[in-house]
């Protein structure tokens, strides 16, 4: 039985995934994180965890499993419930139970938890990206450097004064308010020279850390950039009667290089019986969006486009995101 193949498959499409009488796989984004001691940079991912409350067949897995393996509805759920009996069983007598690039079922007493595989990244915009390591910037204390500098400005301002002193002790033209005049420009320009020290290592260390941060993120956007995603298997169609509402769930048209192409997408999917579809504007690719529809609600955007895909347009996506 290939049940698990299939949840992995739906894993990167939907939010939440069910598996009737057992519980229902959900998933989260989480952005890039940099972990400030390892200096180790993590792409975007999408975890996975389980709620064993939510049972109820809301049709998604069974009418894929179905669709793909190419039998019945009924005989899908049967081939379903099948496997939540095997995994039942399992836990009984052997108290835990893989899937496969999924996570790891195991009992505690009379409950069943669940502990994700940390490799598993379902999120499809960082497929086939993976972690790295920065070099460590090394830093220098920018207090010790002007103290040093004080220290040899102030020793080379004490030398002529002492010698002044001991050349010309009954000098009428040595008198005190001169010395502390020559005091006091000392004084100044050992501030100076010091400000100026501590100004261009800041700006220094400033510049530094802008183009490691830089670097690392032209590398996760180019991984991004080259990592493809190839989906064959179809979805499978399901009926129902939808009133359309804005949300953050939208049925994507297409995406185009050039603006006027969209422009055009949009006329025609107007014209042909689409009066909500929409100019979504442009994604970090550089490409023009459209999409049919938005929705609030999940379930009503994933059966609106198993519609579309199956009447009109097999390349229809579902695209989350709040606009």
């Amino acid at each position: 039985m290939r049940i698990t193949e299939h949840i992995t498959t739906l894993l990167y499409r939907y939010e939440c995934v069910v598996i009737p009488k057992f519980g229902a796989f959900l998933t989260q984004r989480k952005p890039a994180q940099i972990h400030e001691t390892s200096q180790v940079f993590e792409p975007p991912q999408k975890t996975v965890s389980f709620n064993r409350q939510l049972k109820d067949n809301d049709g998604v897995l069974a009418n894929y499993v179905a669709q793909v393996e190419g039998i019945s509805y009924e005989q899908s759920l049967k081939n379903i419930y099948v496997f939540v009996e095997n995994i039942t069983e399992t836990l009984d007598s052997q108290r835990q139970v893989q899937l496969n690039g999924i996570g790891r079922f195991f009992k505690q007493g009379d409950k069943i938890l669940f502990q994700a595989d940390l490799h598993s990244n379902y999120l499809l915009e960082a497929f086939g990206t993976t972690s790295f390591t920065s070099e460590k910037i090394g830093r220098k204390s920018a207090s010790k450097e002007i103290g040093s500098s004080v220290k040899e400005n102030s020793a080379s301002k004490e030398i002529p004064i002492t010698a002044a002193r001991e050349t010309k002790p009954d000098d009428d033209a040595w008198t005190k308010p001169s010395y502390w005049k020559y005091a006091a420009v000392g004084v100044i320009a050992i501030g100076i020279g010091g400000l100026l020290t501590a100004n261009w290592y800041s700006s220094k260390i400033e510049t530094h850390n802008l183009a490691a941060q830089q670097k690392a993120e032209t590398q996760i956007e180019q991984k991004i950039q080259e990592a493809t995603f190839i989906m064959d298997a179809p979805l499978p169609e399901v009926t129902l009667n939808v009133s359309a509402k804005r949300g953050k769930y939208h049925i994507v048209a297409g995406a185009f290089r050039q603006k006027e192409n969209a422009e055009k997408k949009l006329r025609e999917l107007r014209n042909n019986g689409f009066p909500d579809a929409k100019y979504i504007g442009e994604n970090r690719y550089g490409l023009h969006q459209v999409i049919y529809d938005s929705f609030e609600n999940r379930r009503k955007a994933l059966h609106e486009l198993y519609r579309i895909k199956n009447n009109n347009n097999s390349g229809a996506w579902l695209f989350v995101k709040n606009l």
